[in-house]
């Protein structure tokens, strides 16, 4: 029997636009068996997830890392991790914490260019949920200066390098990678050809990943076409990483595409197989 799993979504925990409850009903209406839930640097989000969990589907709890690498912005989907270890835990708050002031500095900014764009909108928006610029674009969106929350991540806004861009703090993957092995968890490195996302990872980096004990790459994502697919599966065998894939899917914000993308057959049971943080939770 072939499982179908999507090993990589958002909820409002984060960035996403629906609770993980909702998360959990979409993902079984899609027909998958298996959904990772992998909120921006925060397991908010799993256990009302855990519990909302339809009869048939299986939530492989997980987290994406904020990673920076040459000053470029690096992501690192994290499963079956233990949450409390400590110093992975400290950090996952540093980071959270550099979002917030982060995020303030891009609304004052924005104020200092006449955007009627408040911190309050952003918290609104944000509500229980870790902010980052994803929350700023909608409220760009909605104050009418953006005609889409997409059109905000330009030069002229909160883009890399815009006018009301701020840099945060993120971990170096390589010491991501290390701490989320030692809380008993597993990696893989997120869309790393993704279109659209600026810096293209290139395979040296993902080599020193690996040796760092990264388990594996996203190959299956909706922003990476068939050529960069390709030449990721063929990396993947070449340096041993179990080759992964997911919907990326932030709700409205993405066009509700949870189970668009799956990962390939094997890859749930091989990340499970490395894993001794935690388990997956079956509804």
């Amino acid at each position: 029997m072939v499982l179908h799993a999507d090993l990589h979504s958002h909820s409002n925990a984060s960035d996403g636009t629906t609770p993980p409850a909702d998360v959990m009903a979409r993902a079984a209406a899609a027909g998958l068996d298996v959904i990772a839930l992998t909120d921006h640097d925060t397991v908010a989000g799993h256990a009302e997830a855990a519990g909302a969990l339809p009869p048939g589907l299986t939530l492989l709890p997980g987290m994406e890392l904020s990673c920076r690498r040459d000053g470029h912005s690096v992501h690192m989907l994290a499963y079956l991790f233990d949450p409390a270890d400590p110093e992975l835990a400290a950090e996952m708050a540093r980071i959270r914490e550099s979002r917030v002031s982060r995020a303030r500095a891009m609304v004052s900014r924005l104020a200092e260019l006449g955007v009627p764009v408040t911190w309050e909108q952003v918290t609104a928006i944000t509500g229980d949920g870790v902010v980052g610029r994803p929350q700023i674009a909608r409220a760009l969106a909605q104050a009418g200066v953006v005609a889409t929350p997409a059109d905000a991540f330009s030069p002229d806004w909160i883009g890399p390098g815009g006018r009301a861009y701020v840099s945060r703090y993120a971990l170096e993957p390589s010491r991501a990678v290390a701490l989320v092995r030692a809380a008993g968890g597993v990696t893989v490195l997120a869309h790393p050809r993704g279109a659209g996302r600026g810096w293209q990872i290139p395979d040296e980096v993902i080599a020193e990943l690996a040796e760092a004990g990264l388990s594996g790459i996203e190959v299956n994502h909706p922003q990476q076409d068939e050529e960069q697919r390709n030449d990721l599966l063929t990396l993947a065998f070449q340096l041993g990483l179990v080759a992964s894939g997911g919907s990326d899917d932030h709700g409205e914000l993405t066009g509700f595409r949870i189970g668009v993308e799956q990962a390939p057959e094997g890859t749930y049971q091989a990340l499970v197989e490395r894993a001794t943080g935690a388990v997956p939770v079956r509804g």
